[in-house]
């Protein structure tokens, strides 16, 4: 990798599987592991289009950091369907410190590895990306 600043590689399915839930929404939300020892982000799960907000957050560790990627329907206030693509930097405060560095030095740069991003929520406890804050932030 020429880029050695952040040091932290994307391992290409991440870009793959984000482009099908952007494109084709094959996946309702993807979570993203950094693997310490490879220096790599790799995708740790998928969600099916049919699984819910609730199934989501059930994936995300209570003590342990990760990238993720909802893609969320809503109305709008003209009863029009939308989605928004939505990036989760998720960083409870129980997680280790360092690995809470490494997730927010590699965080910008992963996320423009993903084109197609709308909107960017920083969680460190479960209310900070509750479904009401994906309402008000999604309009």
């Amino acid at each position: 990798m020429a880029n050695s600043a952040s040091g932290m590689a994307v391992h290409d399915d991440c870009k793959l599987k984000f482009m099908e839930l952007k494109t084709k929404r094959t996946h309702r939300f993807i979570v993203f592991k950094i693997e310490e020892k490879q220096k790599q982000v790799i995708v740790e799960k998928l969600g099916e289009p049919a699984e819910t907000y609730e199934d989501f957050t059930k994936c995300l560790p209570a003590d342990e950091c990760r990238y993720a990627v909802y893609d969320f329907d809503f109305m709008t206030e003209e009863n029009v369907p939308k989605s928004r693509i939505f990036f989760i930097a998720w960083s409870p405060d129980t997680s280790r410190v360092r690995s809470k560095m490494i997730y927010a030095s590699s965080k910008d740069r992963f996320k423009r590895e993903l084109d197609g991003i709308q909107v960017e929520l920083q969680a460190t406890d479960p209310t900070e990306m509750g479904l009401d804050v994906f309402k008000s932030r999604a309009n």
